[in-house]
């Protein structure tokens, strides 16, 4: 035993050494997958690399024996740029970093543009760059026009041609590998528009690719805005100073002013005020905090002063985990690699073998005609080349995105728009998403002899001075139901309990449950009743005068209006398992739960919770998604399988974090999306297995030898048109926000 232990803490210490680098390059899961068949060698285990997409960040556990110089040497091999991390540099890239990608794929368009235009111009046929030529094609090209292909294919290819080297290498081609050999195959027989095509086209989708990613980390540097500039340092001696909020150890004290961000985790120490938790917490309305209340960095300061002690230094608060909790979920994230390629693990070796077969077997075994059987061999070549197979797929996305655009829906790319379809459970964050986030008098509850309109007029008149969100509510609803507030003079604010003001004559007060009850002039009815409001997740003020209670008035976020609906046909359309998720308290949570019909809710969640909710989801039913708006959101929908902002009212991270982008918040899009989704597969689908039948059928002509090279190419482009404008049928049509497909298989 004793010997086990110390075996296990000698292989302890030799990975106490954490190796960090900076991945140029590295923007998609495939960069991933590429390092790891390198670096693997070098580790004992897979968990000791870990990989931050966002950041383009690689941490190496290194094993004994294991130097830097290793690591370095691995990633270059595949074409990656490599360099040392430091945090102080950390944001710092070069201009190749950030443009390269896109600077190559205009490049390759200029010049491919080119090209076209040298061919028109010399042969004077405006059709000669897209015609197809006899058996001799190699030479129908123009030297000008081929020069410019030429540099185009180069210019597009630049940053693939090493990765597909070193997927070759190791026997697994990926996407790399099948556009490098259908872009060699097209101009080894001469088809160099083909070739610059493909070559273009391939570039612009890496080039998005880099792009979308880079929102995304922009996105996650920007919730340092959250965090103010500077901390109020109070010392011993009760002196304030000015300070980077990463030197203040815990345990200091800091002075939070009115309207100001907190800029640490910490306890109140002293003051009273209401702060603004929604950043955070999600919770919809503002916390009144007191001495001895926990308050969070990053979250908004009411109308009054706090003394805060800090818990938590700069690296650990509450928001610093909700950065790191973004990048780390991407990371974790493993989608689903292309179909393309994939298939082209099978597709492209065997593909290759058979045309292999086709020019050596025949020529070598039967004694068949050499030049014959190598005619044959590229007819096979030429129909073989996934031109159709690769456009079925992009083609139908592009057409798919318009629509949804059209519809207010913003999906991020096309393997987000594939996963609604394959959706079984949704997690729902409650404020912004449920409901509007933001209260509304939902209850009038006068007493004595006031009425309704008494009521709401002296509660208007006294709020009008104020910018809580409560207060604004109040005022609002007075203004919607025409109630004119009477002019209020000698207003007071009573900070953290409410506020008194003379009204035409007499001394009026408001304030909370616990601010009558400080008054004395609390009953037990009507303490009964202020408990049920609270338990239906109302938050209550209370009006009153030097007599008596005059009334109450409930306050609510109210529910959207379709959210009912929505509810009801993601049940329809087979997503049956609904979850609410929410930083509020129990009571209100689970009283929107009750109006929705919702049967499970998971409330007072801090953003990690709700990681962990979701992880659990994921674990059950394999495809969730996760719909909510605000920055603490964003690590639960970076989580999910699918992420969801409602982006009208939503936060820049959330919006930047999701996959999908509600653009007009109307939640009526989210089982719009789940049957559009369906459509769009099926589409796809079609596409695929309408390619694939035109070439098994021409690979059969090939071996008959009654296929030829114009023939192959004419089923080829055939193929390519059928598919493009199936494809673009999802233009048109679109579903309605009411109907639903059978769940997708």
């Amino acid at each position: 035993m004793v010997e086990g232990e110390q075996a296990g803490q000698a292989d302890a210490a030799r990975k106490t050494e954490r190796l960090e680098y900076r991945i140029r390059g590295m923007d998609c899961a495939e960069e991933v997958a590429a390092l790891k068949r390198e670096l693997m060698p070098l580790v004992d285990d897979e968990d000791d690399l870990t990989f931050d997409l966002l950041n383009a960040k690689l941490g190496v556990a290194a094993g004994e024996g294991v130097s830097s110089q290793q690591i370095v040497e691995a990633v270059q091999r595949i074409g990656l740029g490599v360099e040392s991390w430091h945090e102080q540099d950390e944001g710092k890239e070069d201009f190749w970093v950030r443009h390269g990608r896109a600077l190559v794929a205009s490049l390759s368009g200029l010049f491919f543009v080119a090209g076209i235009a040298a061919h028109m111009v010399i042969e004077e046929s405006f059709a000669a760059p897209f015609a197809a030529e006899g058996a001799d094609v190699r030479h129908a090209v123009p030297l000008a026009a081929r020069m410019l292909y030429g540099v185009g294919i180069v210019a597009g290819f630049w940053l693939v041609l090493p990765r597909a080297w070193s997927a070759a290498r190791h026997l697994r081609p990926d996407m790399n590998v099948l556009m490098s050999v259908a872009v060699l195959g097209a101009i080894a027989i001469g088809e160099w528009f083909e070739a610059g095509a493909v070559a273009f086209l391939f570039a612009v989708s890496l080039a998005l690719e880099a792009w979308s990613v880079g929102r995304a980390r922009r996105a996650v540097e920007a919730l340092m805005d959250l965090t103010p500039p500077v901390a109020h340092l109070v010392g011993e001696d009760e002196t304030m100073v000015d300070v980077d909020p990463s030197s203040v150890a815990v345990g200091s004290r800091v002075l939070v002013k009115p309207g100001e961000r907190i800029p640490l985790d910490g306890v109140v120490v002293s003051g009273e005020s209401d702060v603004n938790q929604a950043p955070i917490t999600g919770e919809s309305v503002p916390v009144a905090k007191t001495g001895g209340a926990e308050v969070f960095a990053g979250t908004i300061n009411g109308d009054g002063t706090l003394v805060v002690e800090t818990s938590k230094d700069a690296q650990h608060t509450t928001l610093a985990r909700i950065i790191r909790m973004v990048g780390e979920a991407h990371s974790r994230r493993a989608p689903s690699e292309q179909w393309v390629d994939r298939f082209a693990r099978i597709y492209t070796p065997a593909v290759m073998a058979l045309a292999l077969a086709v020019l050596a077997f025949p020529p070598l075994v039967l004694g068949a005609p050499f030049a014959d059987w190598l005619y044959r061999a590229l007819v096979l070549l030429v129909i073989a080349c996934p031109c159709a197979l690769v456009i079925s797929t992009p083609v139908s996305i592009v057409a798919s995105l318009a629509s949804a655009a059209r519809q207010g829906v913003l999906v991020k790319g096309g393997r987000y728009l594939e996963a609604p379809a394959h959706l079984r459970a949704i997690a729902f964050d409650k404020t912004g998403t449920l409901t509007e986030g933001r209260p509304r008098v939902v209850d009038l509850v006068p007493l004595d002899d006031h009425t309704d309109e008494d009521l709401l007029a002296r509660a208007a008149a006294m709020e009008a001075h104020s910018n809580h969100p409560l207060a604004r509510a109040i005022v609002e609803a007075a203004h919607e139901r025409g109630v004119r507030a009477p002019l209020a003079d000698r207003f007071q604010i009573l900070q953290g309990k409410g506020a008194t003001a003379e009204l035409e004559g007499e001394q009026y007060w408001l304030g909370s449950h616990r601010y009558l009850e400080e008054r004395g002039q609390e009953t037990p009815d009507l303490h009964q009743r202020l408990e049920e409001m609270s338990r239906q997740g109302r938050s209550v003020v209370v009006v009153g005068n030097e007599r008596h209670a005059c009334g109450l008035i409930g306050l609510a976020d109210a529910l959207r209006p379709e959210a009912r609906a929505t509810l009801a046909r993601l049940r329809s359309a087979g997503v049956d398992h609904l979850v609410m998720l929410t930083g509020d308290n129990h009571g209100t949570a689970q009283a929107i739960a009750d109006e929705l019909g919702l049967v499970e809710v998971r409330a007072e969640l801090l953003p990690e919770d709700k990681v962990r909710a979701v992880e659990k989801l994921v674990s059950e039913y394999g495809a969730v998604a996760m719909v909510g708006d605000g920055v603490n959101d964003a690590p639960a929908m970076a989580r999910a399988s699918l992420g969801i902002a409602m982006a009208a009212a939503g936060s820049d991270a959330a919006i930047e974090t999701a996959d999908i982008a509600l653009m007009s918040d109307d939640l009526s899009r989210v089982p719009w999306l789940v049957a559009h989704s369906r459509r769009t597969l099926r589409t796809i689908r079609q596409n695929i297995a309408a390619a694939l039948l035109v070439k098994g059928i021409f690979v059969v002509l090939t071996f008959v030898g009654t296929a030829s090279l114009w023939s192959a190419i004419a089923a080829d482009m055939g193929a390519s048109l059928l598919v493009i404008f199936n494809g673009l049928k999802l233009m048109s049509g679109a579903v309605t926000s009411g109907s639903a497909d059978a769940p997708a298989s």
